[in-house]
Order: C-alpha cells, then structure tokens, then sequence
C-alpha cells in the first residue's frame, strides 16, 4: 500500500466513491463500495507512478497529511 494520501467521497453525478490523491495530479479512481474505490486507487497510483517513470520525469515522495487553507 502506498503512503500518499486520499481522500475519499460520494459522487452523485458518477454514483460512486471517488478517491483523490492529491500528491500526484490527476491522480483519482471510482468504485461502487468504499472498499472498491480504494483498491482501484492502489492500482491506479501503480500505474500513474510507473508512467511517471516511463516519461522520466520525478514521482514527490509521499508527505502524509495535507493541509488545506
């Protein structure tokens, strides 16, 4: 499991939870149940994190909660 934060709420325009990761732009996935929506965001940050690298570009290090203004 990744140390990235998320954040985690109901959609109503997609009827499903969404998760964000905003420590890594665009960075989001959806699922039917919590649980769901959680284990896509895993595969979905594998991904963003493996393309990231494919590019060569720098993938930020993990900085746990963030604060919002």
């Amino acid at each position: 499991m990744y140390k990235y934060e998320r954040i985690i709420y109901w959609s109503n325009d997609d009827n499903s939870f969404i998760v964000e990761v905003p420590e890594l732009p665009g960075c989001m996935a959806d699922g039917k149940t919590i649980e769901e929506a959680i284990a896509n965001a895993e595969i979905i940050i594998k991904e963003w994190i493996e393309v990231t690298l494919e590019r060569g570009l720098e993938v930020p290090e993990p900085k746990g909660r963030l604060m919002y203004a």
